[in-house]
C-alpha cells in the first residue's frame, strides 16, 4: 500500500541524545600566514619550570570574587619587530556550531572581566613576549563555564586563544533536542545547551513509520562543542 501524501512529514521521531563529560574548549590555532603577513604566533605561556607544556587553552578556576592570573605568549620568528594589540572577547558559536568570539564592547562574561597587563605589545625579531592578564571574577558571578578568548591583532591578522573559566559553584549540564522537523529524506533539529557547561554531544537519531523502522543511525560524537546558553 502506498504511503499517503506528506507521511514523511507524519512520522514519528524518536531522537535520543546521550551527553559525555564535559570537555575543555580545544585551542584556537594560527593559521598560516599568507606572503607579506607577519608569521607571529599567540599561545598560552610555557609552565614556571619554563617546559613546554603544549596547552591548547588557558584553563582557569575559581570562586565568584576571585582574581585569576596567567600569562600569553607572543613569539616573533621574523628578522622585523611585530607589534599586536590584545583585547579580551566573550566566545559563542556561530551558525556552523564553530568557535568564535565576540568584537568591540559585546562582551559581558570573561572578555569584559580579562584585562591584559598592556594593550599593545612590540616584539622584536627572533623574540618571545610573555604578558601577564587576570580575570577577575564578581562577586555575582554565575557557577559554570565562561567561555572567552584572549584576541591578537597584527600584521594583517587575528588569533583567539582560547580561555575556558569555570566559576566555582553547582554544575549542570542540560542539552535539549528542539524544532524537530523532516524535509524529503533529511531530518532536522537544533541542539540548545541549556545548562551551565560545555558540552560535547553524542546523539542516537532513529525514525520509526507506519511500516516499523525507517532509520536508525548509530550513536555519534557530532564535531562540535556546545557552549552553555548557545544553539
Amino acid at each position: 500500500m502506498p504511503s499517503p501524501p506528506g507521511h514523511a512529514a507524519r512520522l514519528a521521531l524518536t531522537v535520543m541524545l546521550f551527553v559525555l563529560a564535559t570537555t575543555p574548549v580545544a585551542g584556537a590555532a594560527d593559521r598560516t600566514p599568507t606572503s607579506g603577513e607577519a608569521a607571529w604566533t599567540a599561545r598560552p605561556a610555557v609552565s614556571g619550570s619554563g617546559t613546554d607544556d603544549g596547552r591548547p587553552y588557558f584553563y582557569l578556576e575559581g570562586p565568584p570574587g576571585t582574581v585569576l592570573q596567567d600569562r600569553l605568549s607572543v613569539t616573533n620568528p621574523g628578522t622585523a619587530p611585530v607589534t599586536v594589540r590584545l583585547s579580551g572577547a566573550d566566545a559563542y558559536n556561530a551558525e556552523d556550531g564553530g568557535f568564535s568570539v565576540r568584537r568591540g564592547s559585546g562582551s559581558t562574561g570573561t572578555g569584559a572581566w580579562l584585562r591584559t597587563a598592556v594593550a599593545e605589545v612590540t616584539v622584536p625579531a627572533r623574540t618571545r613576549a610573555d604578558v601577564p592578564f587576570s580575570v577577575t571574577v564578581p562577586t555575582g558571578a554565575t557557577p559554570g563555564d565562561h567561555p572567552g578568548a584572549i584576541v591578537v591583532r597584527g600584521g594583517g591578522r587575528s588569533v583567539g586563544v582560547r580561555v575556558r573559566l569555570r566559576v566555582g559553584g553547582p554544575t549542570l549540564a542540560a542539552l535539549t533536542v528542539e524544532d524537530i522537523s523532516v524535509s524529503g529524506r533529511t531530518i532536522h533539529y537544533t541542539l540548545v545547551n541549556r545548562g551551565n557547561t560545555v558540552l560535547a554531544p553524542r546523539i542516537t537519531v532513529g525514525a520509526e513509520g507506519m511500516f516499523g523502522t525507517l532509520l536508525r543511525r548509530e550513536a555519534r560524537t557530532l564535531p562540535v562543542e556546545l557552549l552553555p546558553g548557545q544553539r
